[in-house]
């Protein structure tokens, strides 16, 4: 496939609108092109014009199983007019690719999809298979993934690489996500009584004093470090002049294998009901999503191998082993297969995913589909 066609790929994935939604056409588009290219193939359509797709090549002579991960969805455009280009309409300025999505991650997912085109019309001779795993709605609760681990997809999985932007880097762990709802219940009076009433606010405000030392003993986890923690969002009160009755709060967690998601719960859910017991206030803990942290050893042998596919094909950039605090559909499927090596792979620029004029650079682009191939053919030991 010249680079004209690879390109092509990408800009059309850009054009067809999926903030969140939409899948079904991205996974129609690639459905076609696999069509073209004789690619086994399934679409998952659920929920109004959502869809997964899930491919497959390779002999299946073994039972090793690489999986390719992506997500075919984006984040939401706040302001058109705050782009320099017109968000759903690729513009090429010099090396850069503006777009939405264009980082995160349709360049990912392109370059997954084209690596199976490429590998197939090779003829390639993959002993065991390549499963490409595209998923709807991971930029917001992870419905696409979800489903598909229900169907067992990824149980049988040998190992994986996760397309997201990391600008060439071989990321081999990440925290989980974890977000929850405190909710505080008080007695509402006028302010000129204050003393008959429970100020929900004030119950809000036991909590966050709390959580600020909540994860101290938590430790630091060999790859990921400490847990990080924050509360994000409170709402409380009427109108000036009454005693809140209610007020509510929402926090972010990110959880680590040696202080996981369970015990992140926990913690939480001890801190309400001490406040509980101990205090007139009365709080409510619930669960708003759930993720869970991906941690694959560096000196394992599939992680070398990438690292040793990456720095191969990225020529422009010191390749290196890092790590992420942000979460991938990974965090859903290692919940069926929690041995699974994981590894995280991507293109350009992974620090303008989801703002204002996003974009990723023809060169990563290039470059990406060069690693993925190397490391089918390094993963399978197929000579060069």
């Amino acid at each position: 496939m010249q680079k004209e066609q690879q390109l092509q790929i990408l800009k059309d994935l850009i054009r067809i609108q999926s903030t969140n939604g939409n899948e079904a056409a991205v996974s129609a588009y690639i459905g076609k092109l696999f069509d073209q290219h004789h690619i086994s193939y399934q679409i998952d359509n659920f929920g109004d014009d959502r869809a997964n797709l899930v491919a497959e090549i390779g002999s299946k002579q073994t039972d090793q199983i690489l999986a390719f991960e992506g997500h075919q969805d984006t984040v939401a455009v706040a302001d058109e007019h705050a782009w320099q280009t017109k968000p759903f309409e690729p513009t090429v300025v010099g090396d850069k690719l503006y777009g939405r999505g264009s980082a995160d991650m349709k360049s990912g997912l392109a370059a997954e999809v084209i690596t199976l085109i490429e590998l197939a019309e090779a003829n390639v001779p993959i002993k065991g298979t390549i499963r490409l795993i595209a998923t709807a709605g991971e930029e917001y609760g992870t419905p696409g993934a979800n489903r598909l681990n229900e169907k067992g997809v990824a149980k049988d999985v040998s190992a994986m690489v996760v397309g997201e932007p990391t600008s060439g880097q071989v990321i081999y762990a990440h925290s989980g996500s974890l977000n929850y709802q405190v909710k505080s219940i008080g007695k509402a009076v006028h302010s000129s009584i204050p003393e008959q009433g429970v100020n929900a606010i004030v119950g809000l405000a036991k909590y966050i004093d709390a959580e600020a030392d909540l994860f101290d003993q938590a430790g630091k986890d060999p790859f990921l470090g400490p847990v990080k923690h924050s509360v994000t969002l409170i709402k409380g009160g009427e109108q000036v002049n009454i005693i809140p009755g209610y007020a509510e709060l929402a926090g972010n967690v990110r959880p680590t294998l040696s202080f996981d998601n369970d015990r992140v719960i926990a913690a939480i859910k001890g801190a309400v009901d001490r406040i509980n017991q101990e205090t007139p206030y009365q709080l409510e803990f619930s669960l708003i999503h759930n993720f869970r942290p991906v941690e694959t050893d560096p000196k394992t042998p599939f992680v070398q191998l990438v690292k040793q596919a990456a720095d191969t094909a990225y020529q422009d950039r010191q390749v290196e082993l890092k790590i992420i605090n942000g979460a991938t559909d990974a965090s859903v499927f290692i919940k069926s297969n929690p041995d699974m090596p994981v590894v995280v792979l991507g293109p350009d620029a992974w620090d303008v995913a989801h703002q204002v004029n996003e974009y990723t650079t023809l060169t990563s682009f290039y470059e990406t589909i060069q690693s993925y191939e190397q490391i089918v053919k390094r993963y399978f030991e197929i000579e060069n």
